[in-house]
């Protein structure tokens, strides 16, 4: 009797350590109506945003053993707006989870949806990954210096490659904001095409990122001029912050997590949680390092603070140039 009811007592202890260490909250894990939640991507499979959560979702299901698993179902269309509205339509029961970066911003300035990033709960900011004022091999200018002085002086005549409206086109709108420098847009539907001209000298200028430029950049095939970072790339370290250039300036595409509003706080602390052991795991910081992409995260009350100043440094930028109209 003694030897029984001192294996339950140790049961007993071991299901409470278990519950109390539960990923996002101290005492008892929240109650999932589901075995498996959906994380929409609101983009292709195969694009930057569905490789990094598919990365997420191999970690936090096979490594983390997190319960519910998550699963990444890609919902493509309309720029991203088709399963974003899908996302702030669903029910908000932690069983659904949305994918989201400054595209929510930019839809909304630019009329395309009547909803912005505080539609949803926040759940945490993930990944952060910098742009790079990328130019064709063939244009002229050997650097920065030179290209800033040729932009302000003749406003208008570089062409860039950007998806009107997106966030491909906000960051030389900002870039313009801060230097004075002006550009001519040329549009094109998605980060391939733009690729295509500047690789084919179509366009001068175009965003780029180290995953997606870094051997061109290495072939000469691109030129870079600045990275929109804190500090140089390891894989590009004669690359240039913008910062160091006088300009005071970060651009990245910056990944998180969100929720529909109205989830259960427990919930939403629960897989804040999930992906901050995710962040922590050293095989996941190694396969998002090859692509180029930082690992930043950040919880909920953190994440809508830094969404919100991203939404008025937009927004002032939509005014100025008549986009948005307050």
């Amino acid at each position: 009797m003694k030897s029984t009811y001192f294996k339950g007592l140790c049961a007993a202890a071991a299901v409470s350590a278990f519950t109390a260490f539960a990923p996002g909250n101290a005492h008892a894990a929240p109650e999932f109506s589901c075995s498996t939640a959906k994380l929409i991507v609101p983009w292709k499979a195969g694009g930057g945003t569905a490789v990094i959560f598919n990365i997420f979702e191999n970690i936090i299901n096979n490594e983390l053993k997190a319960e519910p698993k998550i699963q990444v179902v890609t919902i493509s269309g309309q720029g991203g707006n088709k399963g974003a509205k899908e996302a702030k339509d669903s029910k908000p029961d932690g069983c659904t989870l949305f994918a989201i970066h400054q595209s929510a911003i930019v839809s909304y300035l630019n009329g395309r949806v009547d909803f912005t990033w505080d539609a949803f709960d926040m759940v945490a900011q993930v990944t952060s990954t910098p742009e790079i004022l990328g130019a064709s091999g063939k244009a002229p200018w050997k650097d920065f210096a030179e290209f800033k002085k040729f932009g302000v002086e003749n406003p208008g005549e570089a062409k860039t490659g950007a998806t009107f409206g997106s966030t491909s086109q906000f960051m030389w709108l900002l870039l313009e904001d801060l230097t004075g420098m002006k550009f001519k847009y040329v549009p094109f539907d998605g980060t391939r095409e733009r690729m295509t001209a500047l690789l084919s000298n179509t366009v001068d200028l175009g965003t780029i990122n180290v995953a997606s430029g870094r051997k061109y950049i290495e072939s000469g095939e691109l030129k870079a001029y600045a990275i929109a970072d804190d500090e140089r790339s390891k894989f590009l370290p004669d690359l240039p912050t913008l910062k160091e250039l006088g300009v005071d300036m970060n651009y990245a595409l910056v990944r998180g997590v969100v929720a529909p509003k109205g989830t259960p706080a427990d919930m939403v602390e629960h897989w804040s949680q999930v992906f901050k052991k995710a962040a922590e795991n050293e095989n996941l910081k190694k396969q998002l390092d090859a692509k180029g992409t930082n690992v930043k995260w950040l919880g909920p009350k953190a994440y809508a603070e830094w969404f919100k100043k991203e939404y008025d440094d937009h927004e002032r930028v939509a005014i100025k140039i008549g986009m948005y109209k307050k």
